[in-house]
């Protein structure tokens, strides 16, 4: 189990740093099943879900919007039948930041209880 997925987020500026290649060759580690896209030169953690049912997938949705609002870092989400794509980035860096990689975790978490 990922350490990622107890952690909190943490208040990010403007300013903050993305994360380093360092940083993310380590963090990508303890979420593997994840992948790293790059769209409009800004890099997104990416992992589709899938489910036996629209009424699954719609219950994980709610269940990554619940997160995301306690912790005030939001996804973008895209609910099919069947199926939930979820992508994190840091909308005001414009890249990944740790708090992406919590995120991704935790998102991890709740699809292993569903």
């Amino acid at each position: 189990m990922s350490t990622l997925s107890h952690a909190h987020c943490e208040a990010c500026r403007a300013d903050a740093p993305q994360v380093s290649e360092t940083e993310l060759a380590e963090l990508i580690h303890e979420i593997p099943a994840w992948s790293v896209e790059v769209r409009d030169g800004v890099m997104q953690l990416e992992k589709v879900f899938t489910f036996p049912d629209f009424q699954r997938a719609l219950n994980f949705t709610n269940a990554v919007a619940a997160i995301a609002e306690m912790e005030g870092h939001h996804p973008a989400l895209l609910t099919e039948w069947g199926k939930v794509t979820v992508t994190w980035w840091t909308h005001k860096i414009r890249g990944l930041h740790r708090n992406d990689f919590i995120m991704a975790a935790r998102t991890d978490q709740i699809a292993r209880h569903e």
